[in-house]
Order: C-alpha cells, then structure tokens, then sequence
C-alpha cells in the first residue's frame, strides 16, 4: 500500500503469518517483504511493529531500519498508533456504540485467551471501543478501535458476550473465513512525523 526508505504497508491477506516462525519458515510477509527488496537490489530488514493473527486480513506497517522500527513500537506501545477493524458479529450488541472492558487471561497451551474476572499473574486488562456500522437479520457489521492489543482480544471479547464473529471456529462463530479486518492505520511517520 506504500513504501519509503524508512517503513512499507501492506495489506496482509487472510492465512498469511507475519514472519518466520518455528515450523513455518516459508510463504510469510517477511519473506515476501525480503524477495522484493532483494529483486529492487535494496538491502532493508523488516521489523513488524504489531502484529495480526494470522487468519486476520488488513493493513500493518512494518519498519524497515531498528530506528523506525524503536519509532513505530514506541507509538504502537503508547496507543498513539490508532488502529481500526471491522468485524461481522453473529448478534448485535445491545447498544449502537460503546467500550468493551475485561480483564483476559492468554492460555498458550490451549493457545487460546479467556475473560477472566480477578488479576493474577498472566492476565491483562484489554479495551475497546465499538460501534455499530449496519446489521441485517440480527447481526452486525461493527468498526472497532483497539486500544490495547492482547492475543485474540477482539474475537474473544465479543464471544465472551454471545456475540462470536463468523468464521471464528475457535471462539463459536462456526466455519469459514474470519470476518475480520485490520481497515485503518493512523501513525506518525518515524522520522519526519507527518501523520500517515
């Protein structure tokens, strides 16, 4: 979606990882991002600065020198990198807009998060605001602005209220594609700080 010699945006398509992990070293942004850089005769590194699950579609950024990429955490860490998404909810929340508040526990064995009701060790606060874009035989296209980003967070607030996004097979939205998309970015840029 755009490139300088400092930072690229790309539009992560659903299936995708973000980088070479363990078992999966092939076929993940990173790689591509490292192919296109060797083809333009560019030696760049690629540092992701947030991350997107990998059945998740959309927009992220992702820095190409440790300055932009210390930048770009920095704003990511401290919420002045806005993020929005947009998700299909079987069911529609009671009211049109609002925030979502819980506290919610990451199990990584069952690599699964859960609403939990007390803090101990392991648990993170998670918010969000929501607001409600359309609905159709009671259910609801939302946008959602992230404010903090814990693993599964969106998927997991909303079915921990009945309200599952489809295609989330893991959290009770049935089979399919998951509808949800990373839509809109919002950052300053890392080294000259014009808002992208």
């Amino acid at each position: 979606l755009y490139e300088d010699e400092d930072m690229v945006v790309v539009n992560k398509q659903p299936g995708v990882l973000i980088h070479p992990s363990h078992g999966h070293f092939d076929d993940t942004i990173g790689n591509y991002l490292m192919w296109h850089w060797q083809q333009a005769g560019e030696e760049s590194g690629f540092h992701p600065v947030h991350r997107l699950d990998k059945d998740v579609a959309g927009v992220m950024v992702y820095a190409k020198t440790k300055a932009a990429a210390a930048e770009l955490s920095k704003q990511a860490g401290d919420r002045t990198m806005k993020k929005t998404y947009l998700a299909l909810l079987h069911g529609k929340p009671q009211e049109e807009s609002g925030t979502l508040e819980d506290l919610l526990f990451f199990d990584k064995g069952k690599n699964k998060s859960f609403v939990v009701k007390k803090e101990r060790r392991g648990v993170k606060k998670a918010l969000l605001n929501y607001r409600v874009i359309s609905q159709k035989d009671g259910n609801a296209l939302t946008e959602i602005e992230l404010l903090t980003g814990r693993t599964h967070q969106i998927r997991v607030q909303f079915a921990s209220r009945k309200m599952p996004l489809y295609g989330d097979g893991r959290y009770g939205g049935g089979s399919g594609k998951l509808a949800l998309f990373a839509h809109t970015l919002e950052f300053m840029h890392p080294v000259n700080g014009e808002k992208m």
